[in-house]
């Protein structure tokens, strides 16, 4: 297993943990002064209090947790975050309420996932035309299912 380094800046000392064997996200966890409530159709800045090294030629990956989003609406503002190997800030998520209730975000509550994977970083090359495919232009809906 590679380590990362992890410095933590919340008082529980928490730092992201798989929650089961074979897991490719760890859990993150609020570092919260209190209780934040997001009414529906907006969104709410959450600290994790965790700052990390991620390894040159990585790059982390922060996911919402599935759980949230699938019953609560709960997602990340973004999509999906991006933590270069450079940043060395704090790693927070944009929570946003995409659910018709509000949602109360607690101290401690897992709010998010980090997965570490390694990159390539490329050089792009303008051409005046691509190689063809046997796909070629088919974009959605191009396999037949509509």
């Amino acid at each position: 297993m590679r380590e990362v380094t992890v410095r933590t800046v919340c008082a529980e000392d928490r730092v992201p943990v798989y929650k089961h064997e074979g897991d490719a996200g760890a859990d993150m966890r609020a570092d919260v002064p209190g209780p934040v409530t997001i009414m529906p159709g907006e969104s709410a800045w959450v600290g994790t209090g965790v700052r990390l090294e991620v390894p040159e030629g990585h790059v982390g990956l922060q996911f919402p947790r599935s759980g949230l989003g699938c019953v609560h609406g709960i997602c990340l503002a973004n999509g999906v975050g991006v933590i270069d190997s450079g940043y060395r800030g704090e790693v927070r998520a944009k929570l946003l309420n995409l659910g018709a209730e509000p949602y109360t975000v607690n101290p401690g509550d897992r709010v998010c996932q980090l997965v570490v994977v390694p990159f390539v970083r490329l050089a792009f090359e303008r051409v005046g035309e691509l190689g063809g495919t046997d796909r070629g232009e088919g974009g959605y809906g191009s396999t037949g299912v509509r």
